[in-house]
């Protein structure tokens, strides 16, 4: 059980690195999409996607309030971003299911989020669940790819730091 109480926020951890890295990319590709709309719009907009994707609608104004007065467009965007992640699904898919997995060991369910996930086209259906030790070595690789986290360094013999 003590295993258990340490991995669960060592893998939420990871699907987090998994939507700052999907939410870096969908900014990107509504600005280019919406170059009428000021950076706060996007960034707002790219927010609400990744809160629908991960089945995490947020109750914090301004937040919710954008929410609720760009339904229609969250909507709209939301059915075309299987297509606009596409080259991020396998992190998403995992990052899905892991957040299923640790929902599950807390007693929550979210069965919904996964279903959502793969009527989005963004959950591959036929990919295992990954062991969290691969899950985690994932995100530390994409995390570094995207800027989001420095690589891990090799600690020369003697000269750990504290």
């Amino acid at each position: 059980m003590d295993f258990e109480s340490k991995l669960i926020p060592i893998l939420r951890e990871g699907v987090e690195i998994v939507k700052m890295i999907s939410f870096k990319k969908l900014k990107k590709m509504l600005a280019e999409k919406h170059p009428d709309h000021e950076n706060a719009f996007i960034a707002k907009l790219a927010g609400a996607l990744i809160n629908a994707i991960f089945g995490a609608p947020t109750h914090e104004e301004p937040f919710a309030f954008f929410a609720r007065n760009h339904a229609t467009l969250i909507a709209h965007e939301k059915t075309k971003v299987g297509e606009m992640l596409a080259e991020l699904r396998i992190p998403l898919t995992d990052a899905l299911r892991i957040q299923s997995l640790c929902d599950h060991q807390e007693g929550q369910g979210s069965t919904a989020t996964l279903q959502q996930a793969q009527e989005l086209g963004i959950l591959l259906t036929d990919r295992d669940l990954p062991l969290p030790h691969r899950f985690i070595e994932q995100v530390r690789r994409l995390g570094s790819t995207f800027g989001l986290l420095l690589p891990p360094q090799p600690d020369p013999v003697g000269t750990a730091t504290p």
